[in-house]
């Protein structure tokens, strides 16, 4: 199996636990945050589902520089507007891999804001960056929806919510 094999296999492994979860945001919660520092649940949910885009950014650029503006992140409204937004992402980075090369993971690629850089590696450690970051943002998420008592899906295994029949 080729990296790219690899990277789209957990891509759609990822993101079917992830659709999961971002279906159970609460739309009446959108302002709610656990703490001052906090992100809204808007905000992470949003973050969250913008997260499978990243891999056509990492693999069709050198970088982003957030000085530049380039970034702009995304708010939307309400769940429907929020599971759009997912899939139209998810749908991008399929895509990006289905085009891709193990020999594209080689390059470099940096982030950074201005002269400040954050990471340079290459885009084959990059992209393990970026299905950890779904993985940490969606167990943030995982914590919001479980200080609102809302049911949360089985991740790795069934979660404390699935009921098991034994």
């Amino acid at each position: 199996m080729t990296l790219i094999e690899s990277f789209q296999k957990e891509l759609e492994r990822e993101s079917s636990t992830t659709r999961k979860m971002l279906e159970r945001v609460p739309e009446g919660k959108y302002d709610w945050k656990p703490h001052e520092k906090s992100m809204t649940l808007q905000q992470l949910a949003t973050h969250v589902a913008e997260i499978p885009g990243w891999i056509s950014g990492v693999l069709n650029t050198s970088e982003i520089d957030f000085a530049s503006g380039a970034y702009q992140p995304t708010i939307v409204k309400d769940n429907t507007e929020l599971m759009h937004f997912f899939e139209t992402k998810f749908a991008e980075g399929k895509v990006a891999l289905t085009t891709a090369s193990d020999e594209q993971l080689k390059d470099t690629w940096t982030m950074r804001s201005g002269e400040h850089i954050f990471n340079n590696d290459t885009k084959d450690e990059v992209m393990r960056g970026v299905f950890s970051q779904v993985v940490h943002h969606r167990a943030q998420l995982g914590v919001y929806l479980r200080l609102l008592d809302i049911p949360i899906p089985g991740s790795y295994g069934p979660s404390a919510d699935d009921t098991l029949g034994f």
